[in-house]
């Protein structure tokens, strides 16, 4: 498969703490993956260096083969690299649609983007109302909306499970199985393990800034590292 995204190097530090230490990472064309690991293991520095909101302090990333390393996010978003963030971060002034057409901008598409995108998350019957208006679920689902009216050829989400009850998780989660259907490259940072592992066919575990697991989720519990970093040697069951 086609190298969609591939970092080389990349290290980052922060008053001598080390957040990425030099993690080398090639996602594929048509990927569905996710990233995971304990709080402060590097997974949303890791994100931000991708797409251009830190610098690294060394290192390499590379996106469809060219080398954006340090590129400025929005111009990363008209190439196709776009992000969600772990906090939303709506316009609670504007209207739901009015909130996803600023993305459609960015990548010079027309408002039929915006209801399609609104229409794969359940919001198209509420695209009148002010952002401020919205539940903690919906306002999750109206950042997810403004990635994919943007179209992307590779979509990066910092935990888009957080906080939803489980009927929303089940919906978000197949939203990104669809999107991933339909062509997008998908990976996502997340905590909510069970739901995860049930739509991804890869998994990357990260500890310390560094990668320490790079394979299935069926075999993830098995390894020794995973086991003593991630979950304090305490093993867990995939699905639990």
């Amino acid at each position: 498969m086609t190298e969609m995204l591939v970092t080389r190097g990349l290290r980052k530090s922060f008053g001598g703490i080390v957040a990425v230490d030099g993690v080398d990472l090639t996602v594929r064309e048509g990927e569905l993956m996710a990233i995971i690991g304990p709080n402060g293991a590097g997974k949303t520095t890791l994100f931000n260096l991708i797409t251009g909101f830190e610098k690294p302090d060394s290192g390499r990333v590379l996106f469809l083969g060219k080398d954006v390393t340090g590129e400025k996010p929005y111009n990363l978003a008209r190439m196709g690299l776009v992000r969600t963030f772990q906090i939303v971060r709506p316009l609670r002034n504007l209207t739901v649609m009015q909130n996803v057409l600023i993305g459609c901008k960015v990548r010079g598409l027309g408002p039929e983007a915006a209801e399609e995108s609104l229409k794969a998350v359940g919001l198209w019957a509420k695209r009148d109302l002010t952002a401020s208006l919205l539940t903690h679920g919906e306002l999750k689902k109206l950042e997810l909306a403004r990635a994919l009216a943007m179209r992307p050829r590779l979509l990066l989400l910092d935990e888009p499970l957080g906080g939803l009850t489980f009927s929303e998780a089940e919906e978000v989660t197949d939203v990104i199985r669809q999107t991933n259907g339909n062509g997008t490259t998908v990976v996502l940072v997340e905590h909510r393990l069970r739901e995860t592992f049930r739509v991804v066919g890869r998994v990357v575990v990260m500890n310390q800034g560094k990668i320490i697991y790079d394979g299935s989720p069926e075999n993830v519990s098995r390894s020794e590292e995973v086991v003593r970093a991630y979950m304090g040697g305490r093993r867990w069951v995939i699905g639990a």
